[in-house]
């Protein structure tokens, strides 16, 4: 009778969203493909478009495509940098670093749409962005990421008392695997970034290594 009753329910068991995805550098044309399918995996609550060498035109035709997959998954499309382009593409938000403008700004052309702020190691800049409500903070990067190689690096014991002074949903970022990422979620860390893992993986397929975070 256990036995029956655990089959029943296995199929209502869901996973935890807790992984923030971004884009690799360049999306080729198998990338839709593997999207779909590492978003199938249903631990996946954003996913970030961050291309930097990229014209505006490519740009809003790849996101345009990307949303559809995101949408049909449930999953949040955030573009990185570029506010201005979230209601062209039916995005649900936008990711800001501290050089990406005024957050102000951002705040109000996105209305009621997610807002991210890059906080590196910093107390001080995280206490800035909560005052015009962000939906989420990022520190980092904690290790060395083949994303951002020249990133400021960050200290993991700054989680601690990011725990203690920060009452706003953080992302943690830079170099998270599958070997550190639980460290963060009991530190506090709601979501982790992740991109090299799944994108640039030699010995696991995209599909294979988003199955490591739950």
């Amino acid at each position: 009778m256990v036995r029956k009753f655990r089959k029943r329910i296995s199929g209502l068991i869901t996973l935890k969203k807790i992984v923030y995805l971004i884009s690799p550098n360049e999306i080729k044309k198998q990338f839709y493909d593997d999207l779909n399918k590492v978003l199938s995996h249903g631990n996946v609550k954003f996913f970030q478009l961050r291309l930097k060498k990229i014209k505006k035109n490519n740009l809003l035709k790849i996101a345009k495509k990307i949303q559809k997959i995101t949408y049909r998954h449930k999953v949040k499309l955030i573009i990185n940098d570029n506010y201005n382009l979230v209601s062209k593409t039916k995005a649900d938000g936008c990711h800001m670093g501290q050089l990406d403008g005024s957050i102000k700004l951002a705040k109000q052309k996105l209305k009621n749409k997610i807002l991210g702020i890059t906080c590196h190691d910093s107390i001080e800049l995280a206490k800035k962005a909560i005052k015009y409500k962000v939906s989420y903070l990022a520190f980092g990067s904690f290790y060395k990421s083949k994303l951002k190689p020249e990133a400021k690096k960050a200290d993991p014991k700054i989680m601690i008392e990011v725990k203690k002074k920060i009452k706003c949903p953080i992302v943690v970022i830079g170099g998270i695997n599958n070997l550190n990422y639980k460290k963060f979620i009991k530190l506090g860390a709601k979501y982790i970034a992740i991109s090299s893992f799944i994108w640039d993986n030699p010995k696991l397929k995209p599909e294979i290594a988003i199955k490591k975070f739950k």
